[in-house]
């Protein structure tokens, strides 16, 4: 999986691998040097390869390590590889002879509304659904439109590992999870590799590769006193650092939330979706349910939220899902979303999270004026024949 994702964005960047001077591999189960063997596939060039764990944001967290590698004048050109193998079933916990990284979590659901015989993470983020309901009024009714909405993107986007619309009542009567979640509106198990390049500006003019997309704003944010001692569910599971990290990353990139078009945000559950909306002040805080009623979530409203079918339906893959999240948003500001694609879009976000716990929100913004690439092809609309077959990707551009 990761040296076939790796070798489309090597096609798809039009540069043959020993540009590449740093390469972070992301995933969450494997040994210790997973990243090396997997990227051992593209060559032997012998350059810098970092593995990162971060939990579900691993993704998002090496393309921000890849990002400051450039920006810190480290290299010119960095890939990003996320990749995983997942177990059948939900999560859990791997190793019961030392402390469990979520025990402070787990203490803090356990004061909110004990533990109960359903798989931990969707008590987490079901809980901060039911805290949403009691404290501002959002219901199941809410979660079962954002799990549709994102059930009904997925069939226009050929990489989702589930592409079939749903009824809301079919979501609605399908297997309960926890409280009000059912399983259509939990992300599957999944197994998955994305693979994306990072370049400098001078990098890019030196090999006369127009800049399309650029990454104007990033911020990772962990948690904070509020996680723990706030006995709050959505503060838990990390409402206050998507609140700070989106706060950050649109100042860097000199933007307010409002001129967000287009936003692929962490719907691991849809419970999540819900309060992320606020979170990333796309509507005020307890107002999540009426932006939802109104329409604002989707083509036609305020920002089309996971236009890719999000973690509900395109799958949730840990090591791989932040970077699969910027190979859709870059798609859908270079306008080769097909089917999908957000109509002028110009500014787009990623938000990646990850209990234990970090979360990276990303600021992307189409580049006017310098022109496209010149691609015989257009990935995000799917995978063109010439690419299809792994012996064909042989044939990459080179310098």
């Amino acid at each position: 999986m990761a040296r076939i994702a790796g070798k489309r964005a090597l096609a798809d960047a039009q540069i043959p691998y020993d540009a590449v001077e740093q390469a972070v591999a992301s995933y969450c189960y494997g040994d210790s040097t997973c990243g090396q063997r997997a990227l051992y596939e593209l060559g032997l060039t012998g350059i810098p390869i970092y593995n990162v764990n971060n939990n579900c944001s691993s993704g998002a967290t090496a393309m921000m390590m890849a990002r400051q590698f450039i920006e810190g004048g480290l290299a010119d050109c960095v890939m990003a590889l996320g990749f995983e193998k997942m177990e059948k079933g939900s999560l859990g916990a791997k190793f019961q002879d030392r402390t469990n990284p979520l025990d402070k979590h787990v203490e803090v659901m356990n004061d909110c509304q004990g533990f109960a015989p359903a798989p931990p993470a969707a008590q987490m983020f079901g809980g901060a659904g039911l805290e949403h309901s009691k404290k501002y009024g959002s219901t199941g009714e809410h979660l079962a439109k954002i799990a549709k909405k994102n059930h009904d993107h997925s069939v226009n986007n050929p990489y989702s590992q589930f592409q079939d619309s749903y009824s809301l009542e079919k979501i609605k009567g399908d297997k309960k999870v926890f409280g009000t979640l059912t399983r259509s509106m939990c992300c599957p198990t999944s197994d998955g590799s994305s693979c994306v390049i990072l370049a400098s500006e001078a990098f890019m003019k030196k090999h006369n590769i127009p800049m399309e997309v650029e990454l104007v704003g990033q911020s990772m944010k962990t948690d904070t006193p509020s996680t723990f001692k706030d006995q709050s569910m959505i503060k838990m599971v990390g409402g206050d650092m998507t609140l700070a990290a989106s706060t950050e990353a649109y100042k860097q990139a000199g933007i307010k939330p409002s001129e967000v078009q287009v936003v692929e945000l962490h719907d691991c559950f849809a419970a999540n979706e819900l309060i992320t909306y606020e979170g990333l002040q796309l509507c005020p805080v307890g107002q999540a349910h009426k932006f939802i009623d109104n329409g604002d979530n989707d083509y036609g409203g305020r920002v089309v939220v996971n236009p890719s079918g999000g973690l509900i339906s395109k799958g949730h893959p840990l090591g791989a899902t932040g970077l699969a999240q910027a190979c859709e948003i870059v798609w859908q500001l270079r306008g080769e979303a097909g089917k999908r694609q957000v109509k002028d879009a110009k500014v787009g976000v990623t938000h990646n999270l990850g209990l234990g716990g970090a979360c990276v929100v990303t600021v992307f913004r189409k580049v006017d004026g310098q022109g496209k690439a010149k691609r015989p092809y257009s990935l995000g609309a799917g995978i063109p024949k010439d690419l299809a077959e792994e012996p064909s990707l042989q044939a990459q551009a080179k310098l």
